[in-house]
Order: structure tokens, then C-alpha cells, then sequence
């Protein structure tokens, strides 16, 4: 199961809900990769803390290798490296994702991470993409690699306008790309429910056949620690509220 995490908004938790999963996941036993794609490598640091790399091995030199006909390409597997948890491995991003991406879109490799993905297939029972908060050549790549989307919903409204479009990017791709895509659900993350905004949202999505998850995720300081720390929560805190409310979202979607 290939599973993109994607919003165009930033600040809604992709990084924090793709590590998350992956995490649980790995503990659980299941071979986990998480690829990271957003130059600013927010999961790279959050799985790797201070080990994290500087310019080699990443996944930028995955497609980098790719605008090359020359020489013989590194088998994908050259690109994963193995993080401090165990069954949790990693494709590191790189700042070098935002220089590559001209020269990608150019050369049409929107296909390589797809043919990459499907290489590793036999040696991971769960991939998880973390993208950029924008459709760009690394969303669409993902999307066309992904059997399935997680969208993270942050309860605000800005959110919500912009929930409507990036349903319809994702249609689009689908159509046009990848008939296996289809969007798993809407993660309501940041969720207060002593607040009556979020929850008159949360309902009128739901009132409108949108497909929100029922496994909500909380607002915690604790993971803001967690990211600190770079230790998901399930290894920071097992039976903190939020980490139950993590693995019942990885269960439900896994059962």
C-alpha cells in the first residue's frame, strides 16, 4: 500500500501525520519506507533529528540520476536508508528538490518516483509520501505513484476553500494518470472539540458527502516535543491521548 499525504495548504500536519503512521506501522511489524518530498524536509528531521543528511543519498539524487542517459543507474534501493526505528525506513529530501524540479518538469520524469516505488516493492509491506504544500511536479509525482490520499484537515476555513480545489487536482490526476488513485479520506487534525467552529465545520463537510475520516486527531503541545525530540509519538509516548488517537487512525485504515 502506497499512501500520499497532501494538502496545498502548509501548516496542516503532513509531516507530522506521515510520520506518525509510518511509525505505527513499523512498530507493528510491517516493513514501513516514508519518502520524504518537500525540500524543507520537515519528516527527515522529524525520523532522523541531528543524523539527517546534507547532499547525499537523498531522494533529490534519485531523480537527479534520472536526467542522466550516460551511465547506469543506482538500483533505488541505494537511496534508502534505514532511521533509529525499527521496520522504519526513510528517502531523505533534500534542498536540492527545489533546483531539480525545472530541469524534471522539462524532461517529463513525472513517471521516476512511480517506476522507484515499484522497485521497492517487494521489500516494503507500507510507503508513505510526505509532499510540498503545493501541486507541483513532486505532488503530481507522488499522486501518480499512490494507490491512495490522505488529506489533513487543520478545522480552519481557509482550509475548507481550499479543500474543493485540491479534490479536483487529485480527480484530475487520477483520471488522467493513475485509475488507482482515490482519496482514502479527510484527517481532521488540530481537532478541538470544545470549540464550536471546528466542529460546525467538521459537520458541514460531512453534511456535504465528504469523505472525513471518524478517527479525529487532537490538539497537543506534546507534539511539539515529539518533533523536538525527533521520536514519533508511539516512541515518545505510547498512551498519550494523541498517540492512541494515531494508531486508532492507522488501524482503521489498515483493518
Amino acid at each position: 500500500m502506497k499512501r500520499v499525504v497532501f494538502n496545498q495548504k502548509g501548516g496542516v500536519g503532513k509531516s507530522t501525520i506521515a510520520c506518525n503512521l509510518a511509525a505505527i506501522a513499523a512498530s507493528q511489524g510491517k516493513r514501513t519506507l516514508l519518502v520524504d518530498l518537500d525540500p524543507q524536509g520537515n519528516s527527515t528531521h522529524y525520523l532522523l533529528g541531528h543524523a539527517a543528511p546534507e547532499g547525499s543519498n537523498t531522494v533529490a539524487e534519485l531523480f537527479e540520476q534520472t536526467l542522466s542517459v550516460r551511465f547506469e543507474h543506482a538500483p533505488a534501493s541505494d537511496y534508502v536508508q534505514q532511521t533509529p526505528f525499527a521496520q522504519l525506513s526513510l528517502m531523505a529530501s533534500s534542498p536540492r528538490l527545489e533546483e531539480l524540479m525545472g530541469k524534471l518538469e522539462s524532461r517529463y520524469k513525472i513517471f521516476k518516483l512511480r517506476e522507484a516505488l515499484e522497485e521497492l516493492s517487494e521489500a516494503f509491506d507500507y510507503v508513505y509520501i510526505d509532499t510540498p504544500p503545493a501541486l507541483n511536479f513532486y505532488t503530481r509525482s507522488a499522486l501518480i505513484a499512490a494507490d491512495s490520499c490522505l488529506i489533513p484537515f487543520d478545522c480552519d476555513d481557509f482550509s475548507r476553500r481550499a479543500l474543493y480545489a485540491l479534490l479536483e487536482n487529485v480527480e484530475e490526476i487520477r483520471s488522467d494518470h493513475n485509475d488507482n488513485l482515490h482519496v482514502e479520506g479527510i484527517v481532521v487534525n488540530q481537532f478541538q472539540p470544545r470549540a464550536s467552529l471546528p466542529q460546525r465545520i467538521v459537520q458541514e463537510l460531512k453534511d456535504e458527502g465528504l469523505p472525513i475520516l471518524a478517527n479525529y486527531l487532537s490538539a497537543s503541545v506534546r507534539i511539539r516535543e515529539s518533533h523536538q525530540l525527533a521520536r514519533p509519538m508511539i516512541h515518545l509516548d505510547a498512551k498519550h491521548k494523541l498517540t492512541q488517537e494515531y494508531v486508532a487512525l492507522h488501524d482503521s485504515l489498515n483493518g
